[in-house]
């Protein structure tokens, strides 16, 4: 960092502001008086001297007190302008007035967009206290996301009329962004509130949306005619490629990434390549190098060229959508063009720094978002990573090994930012960024572009151009999906700690110094890196260190693109030394290399607590979904939940481009964050949609070793569908029947009570009977883990407890398992004819209730369940009910509820608590919910 001012004071501008969004109250200003304690020590370390100390620990300080000054400025002023408090201003009637400052985007039986408000007049009772209110509305000046609910396929048509900078009325109810419920789980209130939004404001229906266009200067809003540019080139680009085409298409050129096809976008994501579907920095190097092209074929001169493109970088930030990533390409790109109109060399470090800080000081809450770090990072780690890496492929054709040094670079500082929040990582991407990103970027962009625009010349003339798009497109969809299809290459990592990732930057660039420089020989090399080099003034015209003059199209490129040119295209000659390793230095480098494979392994293994088994009561809504992780480390899904759908065929206009899914957007990314590399089992209780729907996603996603069900079908496609699935991927199916027991490992043992296939009504169809009552013949079982029980009841009704009843009286349940417990076969043995206690003991005496630990409540604490018998027999010491917040069943029934504080169960609710964790060792168990403040 020598010599590097502007990079020294980012980097500790940056720490600053990452240790105040991290911590709050006193264990802030304690961490801050520790690192200012350390710092200056740690800055003589690496030669930091003087008032260089105290610049930099001005930086630190006053990184954390401008995010400070942000975040405690950062709430909404709503409830003290209105005079309501929070809490009751969640489903509030008002009449809001503002400026729609956003694009309106039309999905399916919804539109959402942006209002900054300008007043605001809640809803009163009477139309008398509301004509004496109207001339009081409370002036105000907030931004509010608004979801209006679509009643007509006709108001798709409206909302589409409504434009950024539109004067706007609205009537609907405010609303709190939904928190996170789950441990773990996303937290829409808190992403929400980064963008400096705090409310909601849900709308129903079009009619109570009045849109009146802005007049006099409000007609010249620039994002205004940028939205209206985009959709313009959004419909040339639909005209010219069907679907998938053109929502791929749309996301590459103009970065509409909302259009995307999401089978499409999830292919791409599983394989590490959906940086090509964002604008970056190797579209703004294309728009600028083909700008200076251009320019140069006009025949202006350098200095007026470069000065044009200048002004024209900022257009093209706007019409792509203005992403982190792309606001740092045309940040770095403007500072480029701008040294290079003066002579200057360019600094890569430098300007990447500048940007940084320019975006921070902006917004600082751009520091959490995704798209800001992987830009960051991956363009700084290319700068300083690629010339290290460039020696592994240095007997590599030239063009090859620059793609190859730009892959693996760009892989490997990119994969802990990837594994943190999206918990996998294909060990295919090397190849799939190899073989498709030059393809992409190089051909089928340019292409696509050259296409679009002369659309609007004569569509003819680009349909040829568009043709041969969409072939190598189509190579690149069927590329990507064939590599999916390839099993074991996707690997599902926990969520990593911030240390564990600083660590891994660090011994990989010790290890690859140490490589870079040790290879036993000295030879003449071209090396003076022209995009890392301080500034220095240089002739007017030149750009090279030998001051010949670089053509405006190359020029342009290593503007924009500098993490990617710096390496290659350096020119000056020389002897740059390679000194022979010492064998303390191969020592370093052995022990280097051995750390960061451990460090991998270590961060690849689920976390685990020593010794314990856990029950994870999932909060998905309405429905049902349980992990169980066994003291060993086996891992059990029961039931995942389900979205139902009230919908019909006649209404497909309703139906979104990609639809809420329980199992998608919730039970498959929480099961991926805690590292579940595999599921040992999955017990679907019953094929009901609620219990049985997200378990599609889950066997798609994971790798499953048994699928074990009650052995009936509902006849309802979806549940077919995922039998079918499991079949598919040879996961062995087993038809659960009472009597049967599934030993996990040696404290976890699963007894299976329900369903008695005697007292079944089912009806044969096909390869599996049809049972018409899935809540009766749902599977139920009991749990023995580490000393303690616990009883699952799926949706069971008070019909199926009062048989089990009677068979425990009547002996005939222990019989099932002394006759059944073999039928449920397994080759590895696993599977053990056990029969313990409870049910042995009390089998004869229905009257000698026994205490479990843990009840899960039936039917989601319905009234057709959990009878007073049956509560009474278990006697359970916790109660665990799954529930939707304010469900339209009105779950759990107020009568369930009593039965169960009558006999003196402790109770735990989804609705309310969010996501219950129980963990179990040498027969004791802790507790743990995601809410709190629980009524």
């Amino acid at each position: 960092m020598k010599g590097r001012p502007l990079l020294s004071f980012t980097i500790c501008w940056l720490c600053g502001s990452g240790m105040a969004c991290a911590l709050t109250g006193w264990t802030l200003i304690w961490g801050m008086i520790g690192a200012l304690a350390w710092m200056p020590l740690l800055l003589r370390f690496i030669d930091v001297r003087g008032w260089s100390i105290l610049f930099l620990l001005t930086a630190f300080i006053g990184g954390a007190a401008h995010w400070e000054w942000n975040d405690v400025r950062n709430h909404s002023r709503l409830p003290e302008t209105i005079h309501i408090a929070a809490d009751e201003m969640d489903g509030m009637a008002a009449e809001i007035q503002g400026e729609l400052v956003s694009d309106v985007r039309v999905d399916g039986d919804r539109a959402d967009f942006k209002i900054q408000m300008s007043s605001v007049l809640p809803t009163l009772a009477s139309s008398a206290d509301r004509d004496q209110a109207a001339s009081s509305a409370f002036q105000i000046d907030e931004q509010l996301m608004v979801q209006v609910r679509l009643m007509e396929q006709e108001e798709q048509q409206v909302a589409a009329g409504w434009k950024r900078g539109d004067a706007i009325t609205l009537h609907g109810a405010f609303a709190l962004p939904g928190e996170a419920r789950n441990f773990g789980g996303f937290d829409y209130r808190s992403y929400l509130r980064t963008l400096h939004i705090h409310w909601l404001f849900k709308v129903k229906g079009a009619d109570s949306v009045t849109a009146t266009p802005s007049e006099g200067l409000g007609q010249f809003n620039v994002l205004r005619w940028t939205d209206w540019t985009r959709h313009t080139l959004g419909s040339a680009v639909e005209q010219l490629f069907p679907e998938p085409h053109a929502g791929y298409m749309k996301g590459l050129i103009i970065g509409m990434a909302n259009d995307i096809d999401p089978g499409t976008y999830g292919q791409f994501s599983q394989l590490g390549l959906t940086h090509i579907l964002a604008i970056s920095g190797t579209h703004v190097a294309v728009y600028v190098a083909s700008l200076l092209l251009i320019l140069s074929w006009l025949r202006l001169t350098r200095e007026t060229a470069l000065t044009i493109v200048l002004i024209l970088v900022p257009a093209y930030v706007l019409l792509s959508g203005g992403s982190p990533s792309v606001i740092r390409a045309g940040i770095m790109s403007m500072i480029g063009l701008y040294m290079a109109r003066r002579g200057l060399a360019r600094d890569g470090l430098q300007m990447i720094s500048a940007a940084a800080l320019l975006m921070m000081w902006w917004d600082p809450y751009f520091l959490l978002s995704v798209s800001f770090q992987l830009s960051f990072l991956v363009t700084a780690g290319l700068m300083i990573y690629m010339p290290l890496i460039n020696r592994l492929f240095s007997s590599w054709p030239k063009s090859l090994a620059a793609t190859a040094s730009v892959t693996v670079t760009a892989q490997l500082i990119s994969f802990p930012v990837t594994i943190l929040y999206f918990n996998q990582f294909s060990l295919l991407s090397f190849v799939a960024n190899f073989l498709l990103v030059s393809l992409i970027s190089a051909i089928v962009l340019p292409l696509g572009t050259v296409a679009m625009l002369l659309s609007f010349i004569w569509v003819p003339l680009a349909k040829p151009l568009a043709w041969i798009a969409i072939q190598l497109n189509q190579l690149t969809f069927v590329s990507v999906e064939w590599m999916n299809s390839l099993p074991g290459f996707v690997l599902i990592w926990a969520t990593p700690s911030l240390l564990w990732i600083a660590a891994y930057y660090a011994v990989l660039y010790a290890l690859l110094y140490l490589l870079h420089r040790g290879n036993g020989e000295q030879r003449e090399t071209t090396f003076i890196e022209e995009d890392t080099a301080p500034l220095v003034r240089r002739q007017p015209g030149k750009n090279r260190a030998d001051g010949k003059e670089t053509s405006l199209t190359t020029l342009g490129a290593s503007i924009a693109w500098p993490e990617y040119t710096s390496a290659f295209t350096t020119r000056g000659a020389g002897y740059y030394a390679h000194e022979r390793m010492s064998k303390v230095q191969r020592w370093m480098c052995g022990l280097l290399a051995l750390s960061f494979v451990a460090g991998l392994w270590w961060a690849y293994q689920t976390p685990q607590p020593a010794g314990a088994g856990m029950v994870q009561f999932l909060d998905i809504g309405q429905g049902d979904s349980t992990l169980i992780t066994t003291p060993e480390g086996k891992h059990i899904l029961v039931d995942g939940g389900g979205t139902v759908s009230f919908g019909n065929t006649e209404q497909s206009w309703k139906t979104r481009r990609d639809p809420y899914e329980v199992g998608a957007k919730v039970v498959v990314p929480l099961l991926k964050k805690r590292g579940i590399h595999q599921l040992d089992a999955v017990i679907v209780t019953h094929a009901d949609q609620d219990h049985a729907g997200g378990l599609q996603a889950v066997l798609e996603q994971l790798p499953v070793k048994r699928f074990m069900f009650n052995g009936t079908t509902s006849g309802k496609d979806n549940f077919d569908k995922l039998v079918n699935t499991a079949m598919e991927r040879k996961i062995p199916l087993y038809a659960i029947q009472q009597g049967m027991s599934y030993k996990a490992d040696k404290e976890t043992s699963l007894h299976f009570i329900a369903p008695d296939l005697a007292h079944m009504n089912i009806k044969a169809s096909g390869s599996l009977p049809v049972s018409e009552h899935q809540n009766h013949d749902s599977v139920v079982f009991l749990l023995d883990m580490a000393g303690t029980s616990m009883l699952f009841t799926g949706d069971m009704d008070a019909a199926s407890e009062q048989d089990l009843l009677y068979m425990i009286q009547d002996g005939s349940l222990a019989a099932q398992f002394e006759q059944k417990g073999a039928d449920f076969g397994d080759t590895e043995g696993v599977v053990q004819r056990v029969l313990t206690h409870p049910l042995q003991d009390n089998s004869n005496d229905i009257s000698a209730s026994i205490s479990i630990d843990v009840l899960k409540v039936a039917h989601h604490g319905s009234k057709t369940s959990s009878t007073e018998a049956w509560l009474q027999y278990w006697n359970a010491k916790t109660a665990v009910i799954s529930a939707g917040v304010n469900n339209t069943y009105g779950h759990p029934n107020p009568g369930v509820m009593e039965r169960l504080e009558a006999n003196g169960s402790d109770i735990y609710r989804t609705d309310q608590m969010g996501e219950v964790q129980i963990r179990v060792k040498d027969g004791k168990i802790d507790i743990r919910y995601k809410l709190f403040g629980v009524e």
